[in-house]
């Protein structure tokens, strides 16, 4: 539970059935060492979890426990998460949905998650920025001459990711299902929402299964009923985008049942570590990689773009690495990871 809308309507309705029967409702969240005083307000980040999750247990009653990681813990489960996945993930999101979830799982062998409610009613940034709606690619990857300048020149030249990537976006766009009464905004709307959730959601789904099952714990995802699913992808935009919000029409849909101050927050994502510690970790990790002659990532990668990267504290890239939150300091536990994952997996 993390005080925004989604896990909130998961809360309000599993609390008010434990309530009934005399019960109180089990919730967790997670968050770090020392981000009350590091967190960095951003865009897609304008505020943090702890009131609204403070509103939300004492609206509901719930038993809550905060679940707070450090740096050490979360650089160290970095390999971990690569071995839970069997390829190189989100970094220090992996990481954290590790820790986190063994934490819950010495006290429940089952929970309930918010995911896949802002691909199905329209949550994300990118269904609302002009950048992302005029891209002709994935929305949530659009730095595409970013990935390409990491490669080493010369396997650039063999490999061309913007053509592999439009491949890939122009056949899933042939499977969209356009009807001839939806308006413009519909038609584009309804590209972006399969697009999400096809790729961005399944890829979300498979990470939290597997940072999941890792533990011997099970998350069940409400919002991704295939009835849900089905209905909501009917719904036209312009009711989906209800008074211009990013799931307007499930905000509407929850006034009387949640607190106001929940209901319209603004959307914020899965928290990330804003602790300098961690990025001092990461850089150092990546650092002696480049140095060690034997580092079989290092013939993948552009050098110097390497190197540019470490000096300005991961700002070179200028672009998230995957969705909202993987800037920097992700990118350079990425790379961590696929070190570990060549070393591993492939003698």
């Amino acid at each position: 539970m993390s005080g925004g809308l989604d896990s909130s309507i998961i809360t309000a309705i599993a609390s008010n059935y434990y309530n009934a029967e005399g019960r109180k409702l089990d919730t967790f969240s997670v968050d770090y060492v020392d981000n009350d005083k590091n967190f960095v307000k951003s865009d897609f980040q304008p505020d943090s979890d702890g009131y609204y999750i403070d509103v939300m247990v004492k609206e509901f009653n719930t038993n809550h426990k905060k679940i707070i990681l450090d740096t050490p813990e979360l650089y160290d489960k970095l390999k971990d998460a690569v071995i839970a996945r069997d390829f190189p993930g989100m970094a220090d999101v992996d990481s954290s949905y590790l820790l986190f979830f063994e934490g819950v799982s010495k006290e429940e062998t089952v929970a309930l998650s918010g995911e896949c409610s802002d691909e199905i009613f329209g949550g994300y940034p990118w269904y609302f920025r002009e950048d992302a709606l005029e891209s002709g690619t994935f929305p949530w990857s659009i730095a595409i001459d970013e990935r390409q300048k990491l490669l080493n020149p010369e396997i650039g030249k063999k490999i061309n990711l913007r053509d592999y990537i439009q491949n890939e976006y122009e056949e899933s766009l042939k499977k969209v299902d356009i009807l001839d009464e939806d308006s413009q905004e519909t038609k584009l709307h309804r590209k972006l929402i399969y697009l999400t959730s096809n790729w961005f959601m399944q890829t979300l789904l498979d990470r939290t299964d597997r940072m999941a099952m890792y533990n011997g714990f099970e998350v069940r995802v409400p919002f991704c009923d295939y009835r849900i699913v089905e209905y909501a992808w009917n719904i036209p935009w312009e009711m989906k985008a209800y008074k211009g919000r990013e799931k307007g029409l499930l905000r509407k849909a929850m006034e009387g049942y949640l607190p106001d101050e929940i209901i319209y927050r603004k959307k914020s994502p899965y928290p990330k570590t804003h602790n300098p510690s961690y990025l001092k970790k990461v850089k150092e990790g990546l650092s002696q990689i480049t140095k060690n002659k034997n580092a079989k990532i290092n013939s993948l990668l552009n050098k110097e773009y390497i190197k540019e990267i470490l000096e300005t504290d991961g700002k070179a890239f200028t672009r998230p690495w995957f969705g909202q939150l993987m800037t920097g300091p992700q990118l350079m536990a990425y790379l961590i990871q696929v070190e570990f994952w060549l070393e591993k997996y492939f003698d």
